[in-house]
């Protein structure tokens, strides 16, 4: 069995490795997947038995750790599925981009959706789920394309260290926007501060299932992207001599990418660096290739946030802290360790 050795542009070499082995790897995070949801299942303010986990599943609800795991159990799935949408969009956009430090919040995506919804919420009497996930998504298109556009500008065109600089003072500027409308309402303002930390407590079946049509729809639309991104990865050039139309692969992958940070942050509020710390640690498994990378980024992505909120349970008992406050813990770092790599440049 052999495997080959490339060179990117973070300086680091990438394995390819072969199929069989990518998909060992898909087994193992499958599976490791599927323990962090039964840990999630388990773990909170009251620990529970696995007799309570299978009768909750079951229906029952006849005692206080069957009604807990009641509880779990779409927190868990919203934790899943948020995980999984934000995990696939950083992937699509480091790809769309070429960009190493592409992600929902660094680009102000995460930002743009919710000072949409806020604004909805204040001003236009925006209260239905289905009402977020719309105006998220208006939202975080046009941030994206207004920082697009932005680091666009000037000599060489849009450089990862441009779109970073541009993304992060457009967030900047969309949270005082966020503040100044949400302060004179004081009737909405403690629920848009909470909303705003990102988490996924209080799920519901009914929240999930608004979501759905437009998480499937998003992660479609960037699975079927894949075999484009690859050829992007050449550059431009060679990408339009093998018979790609750059401009509507990078369109369609990247309205891809805003439906699903307009859905999670709808539901979840704007959790950070999820998109960024996953495609990397991805790529360590199964190299560049998207049409690997991007399931699992969103498997890893799901992964990692039921890990962040199984943390915020454990640290803060008998509260928790949000998940949104733990991906910024474990983000952040990784962040400023990206930056700090000067043969970053792209991918």
């Amino acid at each position: 069995m052999t495997q080959t050795v490339s060179a990117v542009g973070s300086g680091v070499a990438i394995v390819r490795r072969p199929n069989r082995v990518r998909m060992l790897w898909l087994l193992v995070v499958v599976g490791v997947l599927v323990i962090l949801v039964l840990i999630s299942l388990v773990i909170g303010s009251r620990d529970v038995s696995l007799d309570d986990i299978v009768a909750a599943l079951g229906g029952s609800t006849d005692n206080i750790g069957q009604a807990a795991v009641a509880k779990r159990v779409p927190r868990t799935v919203l934790a899943v599925a948020v995980g999984a949408a934000l995990g696939l969009a950083g992937g699509v956009m480091q790809g769309v981009t070429r960009n190493p430090l592409a992600d929902p919040s660094i680009l102000g995506v995460n930002m743009g959706a919710s000072l949409a919804v806020v604004v909805g919420i204040a001003w236009f009497g925006l209260a239905t789920a289905t009402g977020y996930i719309w105006t998220a998504i208006v939202g975080a298109a046009v941030a994206a394309v207004f920082v697009y556009t932005i680091g666009s500008l000037g000599r060489g065109g849009a450089t990862p260290l441009k779109l970073a600089l541009a993304g992060a003072a457009t967030s900047a500027a969309l949270a005082s926007f966020i503040t100044a409308v949400a302060l004179p309402r004081a009737d909405i303002s403690a629920t848009i501060r909470s909303w705003q930390v990102g988490g996924v407590g209080g799920a519901s079946f009914g929240t999930i299932g608004q979501m759905l049509p437009f998480f499937v729809v998003g992660c479609a639309i960037c699975l079927f992207s894949a075999r484009s991104l690859n050829s992007l990865a050449l550059g431009d050039e060679l990408a339009a001599s093998l018979g790609e139309r750059v401009a509507i692969v990078r369109g369609v992958a990247a309205f891809g990418a805003v439906v699903l940070c307009g859905a999670a942050t709808a539901v979840a509020g704007p959790i950070g660096f999820v998109g960024l710390v996953v495609p990397h640690l991805c790529r360590l498994l199964v190299g560049v290739d998207q049409r690997w990378l991007l399931p699992f980024s969103a498997l890893a992505g799901a992964g990692l946030l039921v890990v962040a909120d199984v943390i915020g349970r454990i640290v803060a008992r008998p509260g928790e802290l949000d998940v949104g406050i733990i991906t910024a813990l474990i983000g952040a770092p990784f962040f400023i360790a990206i930056v700090r790599r000067q043969k970053v440049r792209a991918l």
